[in-house]
């Protein structure tokens, strides 16, 4: 067969998609779920130099960032059920055309009104490519193969999110801030070009979109972690507990017109599936751990210890070179242990490593900062991709959209309860708080092992296996 003709081939008549337009495929991928991801953390570090080339305050220069985070955060669930009707491809595809061009207008903003603009188009655009990647990879990789797929993609979401505060760092380091956003634009226009002919065209559904349950789930996700983050900035309390009832009556009432609904915007009927809403929470938990430690380790190393802005770069490197190993190592193991013992005992080490930095001795050496960050980024990296499988593969696979916008939804609620946390610790404790995140990341990670645990049922072990038929084929109770 022709590469040609593989390209054309119709994918929803096989399992997966032939060599070599899987591959092409997963980098398509994995270069659109990097920008994204990287590009919500890299922001962070350039705040103070955009700031003062605007001329602008510190205050209202922290929209670069919440301006890219909210669009994300009410699109994503939209997205991803637009994505089951119109086939995920074109979301994608979108989401990555609008993502680059925002880019380069991100690049040309001379004032911070137009550059918070553009940072929220561009937002917008990462929905598309995070609310839909996932299910792509579904129907990229067969069967047998999806918890490579899973874990490839679990892999560029952990290193995309370590490294983008080093990569920002570097960036800084030989150019001017545009350049944060300029570097997007080349591998954006590769991944456009590729994409186009090796994405999957995914079978598409003849429900309408419902455009109220849209809206509804935008103020819930959108003011909901605006109260958090709120909350966590030290705002009046009139404030965030007025934004916190606005969220629960809209997602109330967005919960209430979902019943009945065969494809709902808030997957439900997902929810309803045991397994899902355990990995959806123990996502959730580990996220924010993560964040909390991410926003907390900068501050620590710098008050605490004194280390450069450069030598806090190289000391945290150790944790997403540790997932690089870790990542494919748990997908591999996936195939004789069930998610739940892995995700325990990642995330077990992951606590223990987190607690061990907040351990740390007066007068450390660099080695004793290296070991306990390659500890905790071994212990998520062989957390992530057998959790992530589990909630791809537990979803029927026409709803495969909406598994996937609520792994990303869990990813981004997590890591917004980390930000505000570490902010509020930071805020009543100036001198201890950093501290005080890594022991609040420690019990994140704990009580995300024990929501792992709780997936351990005979139902799920290997030796009392169940067979499910799911598209066509027998599935193992390990493979679901």
């Amino acid at each position: 067969m022709s590469p040609s003709h593989s390209l054309a081939m119709p994918p929803e008549t096989t399992d997966g998609l032939p060599l070599p337009r899987r591959n092409w495929a997963v980098v398509t991928i994995a270069l659109g779920l990097t920008m994204a991801v990287m590009d919500g953390a890299i922001a962070n570090v350039a705040l103070p130099t955009i700031a003062q080339d605007l001329h602008a305050s510190p205050a209202f220069s922290i929209w670069i960032v919440n301006g890219y985070q909210l669009a994300v955060t009410i699109s994503l669930l939209p997205l991803a059920a637009l994505g089951e009707i119109i086939g995920y491809r074109r979301v994608y595809i979108a989401g990555l055309a609008l993502f680059t061009v925002a880019s380069l207008f991100c690049a040309l903003s001379h004032t911070l009104v137009l550059l918070t603009i553009a940072r929220v188009v561009q937002g917008f655009g990462a929905s598309g490519i995070m609310s839909v990647n996932s299910a792509l990879v579904r129907y990229t990789y067969p069967q047998k193969r999806l918890g490579r797929g899973i874990s490839i993609n679990a892999l560029v979401v952990a290193i995309a999110a370590a490294a983008g505060p080093t990569i920002a760092s570097a960036i800084l380091s030989i150019g001017t801030w545009p350049y944060l956003f300029a570097v997007n634009i080349p591998f954006g226009i590769a991944a456009l070009i590729i994409g186009t002919r090796a994405l999957p065209h995914t079978p598409r559904g003849s429900h309408a979109f419902e455009w109220p349950s849209a809206i509804l789930s935008a103020i819930t996700f959108g003011i909901g972690i605006t109260a958090i983050d709120s909350l966590g900035h030290g705002e009046r309390p009139m404030l965030y507990l007025s934004e916190f009832a606005i969220s629960v009556a809209a997602g109330v009432w967005l919960v209430r017109r979902q019943f009945g609904v065969k494809s709902p915007l808030l997957p439900i009927d997902l929810l309803s599936i045991p397994i899902f809403t355990l990995s959806i929470c123990t996502s959730i938990a580990s996220f924010c751990g993560q964040m909390l430690a991410f926003v907390a380790l900068p501050f620590y190393l710098r008050q605490r210890f004194g280390y450069s802005a450069v030598e806090i770069g190289l000391l945290i490197t150790p944790w997403p070179i540790a997932i690089v190993f870790a990542a494919p190592l748990s997908g591999k193991l996936l195939d004789r242990y069930s998610a739940g013992l892995l995700g325990g005992i990642g995330l077990v080490l992951f606590g223990g490593g987190l607690c061990a930095l907040g351990f740390l001795p007066t007068h450390p050496d660099k080695f004793d900062v290296i070991w306990r960050m390659a500890v905790s980024g071994f212990g998520f990296g062989l957390f992530q991709s057998p959790n992530n499988r589990t909630m791809i593969a537990a979803a029927p696979r026409e709803r495969s959209g909406g598994a996937s916008g609520m792994l990303g939804t869990a990813r981004l609620v997590g890591q917004t309860v980390g930000a505000a946390l570490v902010a509020l610790f930071l805020a009543r404790w100036p001198n201890g708080g950093a501290q005080m995140s890594l022991f609040a990341a420690t019990g994140f990670a704990l009580f995300g092992a024990a929501l792992s645990t709780l997936r351990l049922t005979p139902a799920g072990s290997r030796k009392t296996e169940t067979v499910r038929v799911r598209d066509g084929q027998q599935m193992t109770g390990d493979e679901t």
